[in-house]
Formats: structure tokens, sequence, C-alpha cells
């Protein structure tokens, strides 16, 4: 028996108007694509419409290209349309010297229960070496000192970054506590597709120190932020947030111990988030499809 043709993820956001769902779910019914699950969302104040479907060809493959163009084609102008086959996509991670967010995507890549798969680990020291090779995976070691000990050029170290990140081809980077500033140029060569994480409830206590910053104003809850990376500082529009409870018997170094639980939970919630294709990009802000 052949195996059913691959599930196809349909993105459409666009200009809000009357009929749109009828419009849509007649090109997907027309092309005899079954709808397994879909959400939509109107944004009222902007007036911006957004939809997200899993859906199964019937009678065998249809080209995606096809489909885009006959959505274009019944859609208002200004419409982004995008349908994608559901796969494993590969994201490269890139590391400094803390282990627990990679640990989690480590962890759930050797499970399975990753919608991607993780192609490499990108260093800027080797500490993470061994926990990278004893799940079987790449570790790249792309230091940002020279052998004397100073510090390269920073886009010189960028470069040499992209040229190991771009050999695996990912379709998203993600940043698993990597503790270099990127420069501007280093963001744009991957709009949209460097996911971080940030070790505060954003945009409350950004930049450096977080849970020192926390600690001297006596919060009462303390969280981790992932987010897209543009090019100001901790301030890509949001993907997923959590936070936990603290009091005043927690001391700064025992916030950040509670800190990294949450991280690591955050972080992999985003890049799950990211792989399947529920996150749309709305300004600064996101819609995020749970």
């Amino acid at each position: 028996m052949a195996a059913a043709p691959a599930r196809e993820i349909v993105l459409v956001d666009c200009p809000d108007e009357v009929g749109l769902i009828h419009r849509i779910t007649g090109v997907l019914g027309g092309r005899r694509l079954n709808i397994e699950s879909n959400q939509e969302f109107v944004d009222t104040a902007a007036g911006h419409f957004f939809f997200r479907a899993e859906v199964q060809p019937v009678d065998g493959p249809v080209p995606s290209a096809a489909v885009e163009a006959e959505l274009a084609r019944v859609l208002p102008d200004g419409s982004r349309v995008r349908v994608r086959r559901a796969e494993p996509l590969p994201i490269v991670v890139c590391v400094t010297r803390e282990p627990h967010c990679l640990g989690e995507l480590l962890l759930l890549d050797a499970v399975g229960d990753l919608p991607g798969r993780i192609a490499a680990v990108v260093g800027n020291h080797d500490e993470l070496r061994g926990l990278v090779e004893r799940f079987g995976l790449p570790f790249h070691h792309v230091p940002h000192r020279d052998a004397a000990g100073r510090d390269l050029p920073r886009e010189e170290h960028e470069a040499q970054l992209a040229r190991v990140i771009d050999a695996h081809a990912p379709a998203y980077v993600v940043l698993a506590r990597y503790m270099r500033v990127l420069t501007e140029g280093f963001v744009d060569r991957y709009p949209h597709r460097l996911v971080n994480i940030h070790h505060s409830f954003l945009p409350a206590f950004a930049g450096a120190s977080p849970y020192r910053q926390a600690f001297a104003r006596g919060v009462k809850v303390i969280g981790a932020t992932a987010h897209f990376v543009t090019a100001e500082l901790d301030a890509g529009p949001i993907i997923a947030q959590d936070v936990i409870h603290v009091d005043h018997t927690f001391t700064p170094e025992r916030m950040a111990q509670a800190g990294r639980d949450v991280e690591k939970l955050v972080l992999a919630k985003a890049v799950r988030l990211v792989l399947e294709e529920r996150v749309f990009l709305h300004g600064r802000r996101t819609v995020v499809f749970e």
C-alpha cells in the first residue's frame, strides 16, 4: 500500500474583509485538500486576518506553488500566503558555556519530540562539545579570541560563525544562552530566523544581570522570554514567556537557579512553535496559534 501524501501547512495573513474563510476553504476544497485542523484570528484594531491550517491531500501530492498562486488570486492585495510540507526542519543551536537550554533541546531531539532536527551546535567556547557529541551531533568551536587571547573584530568572528551555520542550511538559528551581542549585519543575514532566550520577563530587566536586578527590586515572580532577534537589544517580537513565583527568601543565586528551569522550557516551547509554523509576525508583535 502506498504511503499517504505528506500533510501540508497553509499560512495566510492579509487585510481583513468579508468572506475570507469561505474563499480560502473553497480553494483548498477544490484542490481536494482535506482540512484536518485550522485556526484563525482577526486583529480588529489593525483590520488584519491570520489563518493557519493543516491539510491532507486526498488524491496525491499537490504543488505548493500552485495552491499559493490560487489563494493569492482570491485574497486581497497585500496578502501573504505560504504552503509548505509538514516535515522536520533543521536548526543550528549556538551556545557559550551554560548547558541547561541546550540540554533540553538535545533531549527533545533525541527522543523525537522536537518537530525538527538539530543539524549542529556551534559554540564560541569548547566546554559543551562533550555533551553534544554524546548525542552523536556535530559540534563546531568558533572562538571569538585569537591564539594570543585577543578578541577578534566582531565582524570577523561573525563571518566565521555564519560560514559554519550556513553549511548546515538551517531554517532557524537558536541562541541557547549564546552570550554574544550580535551586529546588525549578522541579524539581517537571518531575518526572523534567530530565536533567543532571555533570562527575564521582558521588557523588564533587559541587558546584563537580570536576576540581580530582580533581587534588588524585590520581585515576586521571575520569568523567561523567547523572542526573535532584532538589531535592538532584547526588543524583538516575543514568541513565548513564562514565570515562576519567588519570595523574600530567594538569593540572587537561588533566583538564577530557578530561572534556569523556566528558561529551558520557554525556549523549547518557542522552538516548537516556530518549527510548526505557528508564529506570525505582526509588526513588533506576534500572533501565536498554540
